[in-house]
């Protein structure tokens, strides 16, 4: 029995994903009456369309997104596509969500299930499998390499190898370094370790870069036994710092490529007897939500996480929409200081 001045249905059950047929049945119409509704095609009364509406609310019907871009060649949704959901994607996320709503685009988050990306192409097969029914662009995080057909945009957020006529988002990551540098400069420290993160991956060459140009703007030989990679990664790192703080001068300070690393250092100095900050200062690069929860809390570089995710779908919708305007988008760092540093002694 179905009551139309009441919102729920009565002796309908379905255990699967509803379907256009289920709709038609309870409103009581033909499947191509609805289908005409979905579509928003004309030939079907006002009163008719109201109720397959309310059917639709009800049941909680959707139209396949595989189905509707085949029709449409629109889908209305956008996509993130990461390697994995770590902090700094997951941070991302959180503002393209945000920059999503009201925009009459939905966001679907995609991780290509390759672990840390290093498995060169993952974009590219990520893209094959979603493009063209599914999404309608794409904001790519970190991207090795990249090839879109025609007419399909993408906006890639730190890039491996920088900017390169893609439309791009990301943070300066050279001022940021020299940020962090000067800062344990100035504490008094001059056997500073690098823990670096990618070889392949410009942000971490852009920040091994600034440490560099710091320590030699201030007349500070760099030690090259202090520079090491660690591969933006909590396990990799472990090792490095142990490599660094059984050295038998060891690093006073040690600058890590992100704070995953940074935070990494200081359980592997506690794990060797030394204390942050009274034995090893560290410094991270990201400010990632985990940064503040540390104990002790760690001084970091502020990269935007949730802006650069705001910015690189803002600038997706307008390429969609055909708005003529800058495609490299490059946002300022700033120092973040809390309690994982002290005056060296």
């Amino acid at each position: 029995m179905r009551c139309w001045g009441a919102s729920i249905i009565v002796g309908v059950v379905f255990s699967q994903r509803v379907k256009m047929s289920d709709v038609a049945r309870t409103a009581g119409v033909s499947v191509a009456t609805v289908s005409k509704v979905v579509n928003g095609r004309y030939g079907v009364a006002q009163a008719t369309a109201e109720r397959v509406q309310q059917v639709i609310r009800e049941l909680g019907y959707e139209a396949s997104l595989g189905a509707q871009g085949l029709r449409s060649h629109r889908t209305n949704v956008l996509g993130i596509l990461v390697a994995e959901f770590e902090p700094f994607s997951t941070e991302l996320l959180k503002g393209a969500s945000r920059e999503v709503a009201g925009s009459g685009y939905q966001l679907l988050a995609y991780s290509s299930g390759d672990g840390d990306g290093a498995a060169i192409g993952w974009e590219r097969r990520s893209l094959a499998r979603l493009s063209g029914t599914l999404i309608d662009g794409a904001v790519i995080v970190t991207p090795t390499v990249l090839e879109t057909k025609h007419g399909f945009h993408v906006v890639a957020v730190d890039p491996h190898t920088g900017p390169s006529g893609l439309p791009t988002v990301d943070s300066d990551n050279f001022a940021g370094a020299v940020l962090a540098t000067n800062y344990l400069l100035g504490l008094g420290h001059r056997r500073i370790g690098h823990i670096s993160g990618r070889p392949d991956l410009e942000s971490a060459r852009l920040r091994e870069a600034g440490f560099r140009k710091a320590m030699t703007d201030a007349g500070v030989p760099v030690d090259e036994r202090l520079v090491r990679v660690g591969g933006f990664r909590i396990e990799s790192a472990a090792g490095t710092a142990a490599e660094l703080l059984a050295l038998p001068d060891r690093p006073t300070a040690i600058f890590a490529g992100n704070d995953l690393s940074a935070i990494s250092t200081m359980d592997t100095a506690r794990s060797m007897g030394l204390t942050v900050p009274d034995d090893l200062s560290v410094i991270g690069f990201d400010n990632v939500p985990e940064s503040a929860l540390v104990n002790p809390p760690l001084t970091t570089i502020m990269q935007p996480l949730q802006r650069m995710g705001a910015e690189a779908l803002r600038l997706l919708i307008d390429l969609i929409g055909g708005v003529e305007r800058d495609t490299h988008i490059q946002l300022p760092t700033e120092l973040v200081i809390r309690a994982s540093c002290r005056p060296h002694r």
